[in-house]
């Protein structure tokens, strides 16, 4: 088939199944493009039947890195499944699309001023709340104001820093200036912390009463367990094909997938790779291996010994064998870090940059620059978030070895993981979702004063640029600075990154989704339960 004909059958199938196209019409433009019968028969059950969402039924998801610990405060959203719930359950200003585009979703459209400072959203009049409440600006401002001011304990403090001021325009309509241009401020509402709640009458959000505005509403939940949700009928967007969903916490590897290929849940939001091959062969089941810039870090407190030397720093940074790795540990699912946040499917990402790689003898360099012949450490990690992670960082010690340096794997319990390791070990393995754009990224991680800077890193230079970086509307300008600050986050900064790791998620054969799906979270961006239906 010609390029061009599979580019009209391709409309024709996309019209069919948005509903412009009955079978009969498919049939005959089928026709009149060269395809027989047979194969334009084939092309309506495997691209339109198959393809076209269709209403009901109860979506059982089983998910990855649950814990007792996980709450209903947006601003300390921390685990995949809080995640994966705050996506099924609460709205956002704007969305990632299932083609990685920037979409609308309590915001109708937005705008903004030349110089980028002041930004104008449009709200969706149709949109409200579990409990029959409209959706209004007050809501708006009050869902972003949770995470603004000196009192605020949320991690999204830093993505909202610019902001001095938001008011109403009206009743659906909201305007934020900033102290400098964003550029990047409609994807930054993205941000899975930044949803739209109810406001109370002292400006504050209702977090407490688990009242949302997405496509589902929560009739039961225990967390670090699982929730029921049913379909919220006043839903303002596409999709929620589903009835319920019932989503459980199943965070041991062997036990997600028992329940995914004996029929007990009906999609899981991370697959065991040591036996990926045998999955792909299951006739009920479909995998999605989808690249991502989900990266894997080893954040290193750089003001606690022995890190705080970056002569220590830059010796585990190349004691560690990247594409090792990638072929034992995740299977080929994956691609190498080079030790700065920014993966290729992000804009901006600096290619000519020379690949780090595994190399002992400069690592041996860099420890008797630090003044030693040798270096033991300890590196905490737990499999529930990443199947392997445990094997990596063993197997990371065991290349370290011929550097000199003795790493102890600290096999850390998965419950409590984020309350009790990260962010208080100082080192440790982490698994970032993608982000966006570059800001989003080392805003939320690299700033000297973010929350989340989980390495305790601080860099002047990087700073000044990454203020300048936000405001540059130049985007040759702006790649050059993104491009020194890699550098320095390469060269100087707390955290190894040995790759960017696919999201490999799988269904049972009758759990349906569109041609493409979300790269920025598991399981289509996390909206896996509005997105996708049975057939």
């Amino acid at each position: 088939m010609t390029k061009e004909k599979q580019i009209l059958i391709d409309r024709i199938a996309r019209e069919a199944r948005r509903g412009r196209l009955s079978r009969r019409s498919f049939m005959f433009h089928a026709a009149a493009a060269g395809l027989t019968a047979t194969t334009a028969t084939g092309l309506w059950t495997s691209k339109v039947a198959a393809q076209t969402p269709s209403r009901g039924g109860t979506y059982r998801l089983g998910v990855h890195d649950g814990n007792t610990a996980d709450q209903m405060d947006p601003g300390k959203y921390q685990s995949v499944g809080e995640i994966q719930l705050a996506h099924t359950h609460r709205s956002y200003l704007t969305m990632i699309t299932s083609d990685n585009g920037l979409g609308p979703d309590m915001a109708t459209s937005w705008s903004a001023t030349p110089d980028a400072k002041t930004w104008t959203f449009e709200l969706n009049t149709n949109a409200s709340f579990h409990n029959g409440r409209p959706f209004t600006s007050a809501d708006a401002i009050a869902s972003l104001n949770h995470h603004r001011g000196e009192d605020t304990t949320s991690a999204a403090k830093p993505l909202l820093q610019s902001v001095v001021d938001i008011r109403a325009d009206g009743d659906h309509a909201i305007v934020l200036e900033l102290d400098q241009g964003f550029a990047d401020l409609p994807w930054i509402m993205t941000d899975y912390h930044l949803v739209m709640l109810p406001a109370n009458d002292d400006g504050t959000i209702d977090w407490q009463s688990q009242t949302g505005a997405g496509p589902y509403r929560i009739v039961e939940h225990d967390p670090g367990v699982g929730t029921l949700l049913e379909r919220h009928d006043g839903w303002h967007g596409e999709g929620a094909w589903f009835d319920r969903v019932e989503m459980s916490v199943l965070n041991d590897p062997n036990a997600r997938q028992a329940a995914l290929v004996s029929g007990d849940v009906d999609a899981v939001t991370s697959v065991d790779l040591k036996t990926l091959s045998l999955l792909q062969r299951h006739p009920d089941v479909e995998v999605d291996n989808i690249p991502s810039g989900s990266a894997i870090t080893l954040p290193m407190f750089t003001d606690v010994a022995p890190f705080d030397d970056n002569n220590v720093r830059l010796a585990l940074k190349h004691a560690i064998d990247r594409e090792e790795i990638i072929e034992k540990i995740v299977f080929g699912t994956g691609f190498p870090g080079n030790d700065f946040h920014v993966s290729p499917n992000m804009p901006y990402f600096p290619s000519e940059i020379p690949q780090r790689t595994y190399d002992p003898d400069k690592a041996k360099f860099h420890l008797k620059e630090a003044g030693l012949d040798s270096l033991s450490v300890d590196l905490s990690a737990t499999d529930s978030v990443l199947p392997g992670a445990v094997d990596m960082v063993v197997l990371y010690s065991e290349q370290a070895k011929a550097a000199g340096i003795n790493i102890t794997p600290v096999r850390e319990p998965s419950d409590s993981y984020w309350a009790d390791v990260w962010l208080k070990k100082p080192f440790v393995f982490v698994k970032w979702g993608a982000r966006p754009t570059p800001d989003n990224m080392f805003t939320l991680a690299y700033k000297a004063d973010a929350a989340w800077n989980e390495a305790h890193w601080k860099h002047d230079r990087f700073n000044e640029l990454l203020l300048q970086a936000k405001a540059e509307l130049d985007e040759t300008r702006r790649a050059e600075m993104y491009h020194e600050m890699c550098m320095i986050a390469r060269d100087d900064g707390g955290t190894i990154i040995p790759m960017f790791v696919n999201f490999v998620y799988a269904r049972r054969k009758n759990v349906q989704h569109g041609p493409s799906v979300a790269a920025s979270w598991e399981a289509d961006g996390g909206r896996s339960a509005s997105r996708w239906w049975f057939t």
